[in-house]
Order: structure tokens, then sequence, then C-alpha cells
């Protein structure tokens, strides 16, 4: 690595002002800085919270993502195998590579389109490339079903991008989560695409690998099925582990508590937005299923869906979330309440996490807002009674 510096410090000049290729300066300092240096890329505007380490926040999200990834893959293939009635015959690397070679491609997309896009920004701003994108670019690939067209991910991404991050002044400086706004752009631009019963297990072999499924083959998520009044038919174990169809990264609780755990340990996230969301959800579940508003009990709908993976690494997210202590608690109860409450009442909306995210990102600042003004009214009452 010594020798790496070395190389990028003795080519530096031809990157700066007056050298032959400082046309590309903002990618020699993405590049350098990636590397080398823990940018804070944070600066000032109206919602910004804090100057961060934003690389090292960003490498530890990614690392707590991996084992929900990894998981995806391979129910990918399983989900595939299973529809086939091919599962007892499929080994377990079949399956994972399988799954691995219909993920790849999103996530290159994802990569290449978001990091094109800031790339292409930094130039025309004459900025540094900042490093905000690289949990966004993992995390929009693994809230999608897997059959999702890839151009259709592009646009997403496009959207997200320019409109949710850059425009807003880019990484620290966004309202709304990046990755959330993804996914709604999706969901309501292409809303055959995002739910139903045709997306969520793939249906075609790849390289060999895999099983092709035939065009009538459907497969209900166990929201789907509770939209329309029915028992799921996955068991509760199959719920935790996470063989059941849904979005890529979304199924499996044990693989995203692994990384729960990853940002807990490290402080990254928050423990009071992340066990706020718990408690107003499971509160919300309980009083559906108090009243028999549900087919299902109040803990299943804590492990199904998006909502265990978007309270880990959607609610929390530093930028987007309250930052006073009782704002946490008001905010993340406000997500998990919510989240419950659009699945229950709103069949059309099967999955009500992501949406409930991004009416909590809408109001964090007003929740901050409130409890900031309300203990500045009571500090100026204990000192008028003085």
């Amino acid at each position: 690595m010594n020798a790496l510096k070395k190389y990028l410090e003795g080519i530096r000049p031809h990157f700066e002002e007056g050298g032959k290729l400082h046309a590309f300066h903002s990618l020699y300092d993405g590049f350098d800085t990636f590397l080398f240096v823990p940018n804070k890329t944070s600066k000032s505007g109206v919602s910004i919270h804090d100057a961060i380490d934003s690389k090292r926040i960003m490498s530890f999200v990614v690392i707590a993502v991996i084992p929900a990834l990894l998981f995806g893959m391979y129910n990918v293939g399983y989900q595939n195998a299973l529809a086939a009635g091919k599962l007892a015959e499929t080994g377990f690397f079949a399956l994972f590579f399988y799954g691995f070679l219909a993920v790849l491609p999103k996530i290159l997309v994802s990569y290449i389109v978001g990091l094109g896009i800031e790339f292409a920004w930094a130039q025309w701003k004459k900025e540094e490339i900042q490093e905000g994108y690289l949990v966004s670019g993992i995390l929009i690939p693994l809230i999608i079903p897997v059959n999702t067209p890839l151009w259709m991910l592009a646009l997403a991404v496009a959207f997200s991008v320019i409109l949710v991050k850059e425009i807003f002044g880019g990484t620290g400086m966004n309202i709304f989560n990046v990755a959330i706004a993804a996914r709604m752009f999706l969901f309501f631009s292409y809303p055959s695409h995002m739910t139903g019963e045709k997306v969520w297990v793939a249906q075609d072999s790849i390289l060999g690998l895999g099983y092709s499924l035939p065009d009538t083959f459907t497969a209900a998520t166990p929201l789907g099925e509770i939209a329309v009044n029915h028992v799921p038919a996955a068991s509760l174990a199959d719920m935790i582990f996470g063989f059941i169809p849904g979005s890529i990264g979304e199924t499996s609780v044990i693989a995203i508590a692994l990384g729960a755990v990853l940002l807990l340990w490290t402080g990254i996230a928050s423990w009071r937005i992340m066990l706020s969301v718990f408690v107003g959800g499971i509160a919300m579940s309980l009083i559906f299923t108090a009243t028999d508003s549900t087919p299902i009990a109040w803990y299943e709908h804590i492990v199904l869906g998006g909502f265990c993976f978007g309270a880990v690494f959607m609610a929390t997210d530093p930028v987007t979330s309250a930052r006073t202590q009782i704002g946490m608690w008001i905010y993340g109860f406000f997500i998990g309440a919510l989240a419950i409450i659009v699945r229950v009442m709103n069949p059309g909306y099967p999955e009500g996490m992501m949406l409930a995210i991004f009416f909590g990102n809408m109001i964090a600042p007003l929740i901050d807002y409130c409890v900031v003004e309300s203990n500045i009214s009571k500090r100026a009452k204990r000192a008028a009674n003085k």
C-alpha cells in the first residue's frame, strides 16, 4: 500500500491545475480518498447534522449488509429450484451460483449508473467524488424483486441520485434516503414489476444453472397472501430463516440480525431508532391482532417483508433520521407503526415499510424542531422561575 500511495503522490501533479490530466481530477481525488483518506464530506446546509467520517460509516454498513446479500443470492436459487420441483436434487453451490449470476448484474448496473452520475456531477461542479453512494449502490438491488428489468433499475438509480441526492448538495445533505427513493420510484412508476405473483422468483436458467419455469408460473409472497386475507403457507421457521419469496435481501431475519449487531457494536446505527421501530411495529400489530384485522400473529408481521431490513439498514440512516434522543424514539415508533398500518389497511400496498420510512424522513426535521423548541421552552420557564 505504501508503494501505491507513493505512486499516486507522484502522478498527482498531472491532475492538479495546469496538469495535462486536470480534466480527470475528480476521478483521481475520489480514488485517492477512497484508499487513504477518511474524507469528511458533510460541509454546510440546512439538512446537515454534523461532519462525519463518511468512509468509515459507508464501509461498515457495506460489511454489515453482506450476510443479507449472500443469503439473498442463495435464496434466489432456492426459490427457482423449489418452483421447478428440483430442490432435492440441486446442490448448495448450484443454488448459490445461480442466485449470484442473477443478482450480480443488478449490483453492477446500480454502481455503474450511480457512480457514473456522481463522477459526471463532480466533474461538472469541479468537486471531489463523494462516497455516499457506496451504501446506496448495494442497498438498492437488495430491496427490489429479482425479476426487475435492468433498464428499470438504471432509471430508478438515476432518478434517486440526481433528484434526491445531488440537487440537495450531495452526501450528507439529502433529505430522503436514496435507496428508499429508488424503490418508491420503481413502485409508483412500474407497479406491475414491483408487486404481484410473477416478480419474486427467477424463471430462466442462467449459463446452464437453474431451471426455466413456464410463463404461467406465479408465486405470491406471504405479505401478498395476507393482503387477500389468506394465512401464509410458509412456516414461521421459513419466515425467520428467509426461505420465502421476497425482495433479494429482505427475507432472512437471521442474516439481517448479524448486520444489526455489527452496526450497533460500531455505533454506526442508533439503538434508539432501531428499537423504537420494532416497538412501534409490535404495538400496532398487537392492536390489529386483537381486533381480528389481520390473519397472522403480531410476531409474523415483524419477521415478514422488509420490516427488519428497513429497521436495521434504512430507518437508521444518520443523514435522514431524527437526531435528538427523544426525536429518535418518536421517529422510530412512527415508522414501525405506520408500516403495519399500511400493510393491514391498504391491500393494494402489502409492503408498507419503505413508504413508512419515506414519510419518516419527511417529518424527521419537524420532530427534531419540536423537541428542541420544547426543551428551549422548558429551560426558559425554569430560568424565569428562579
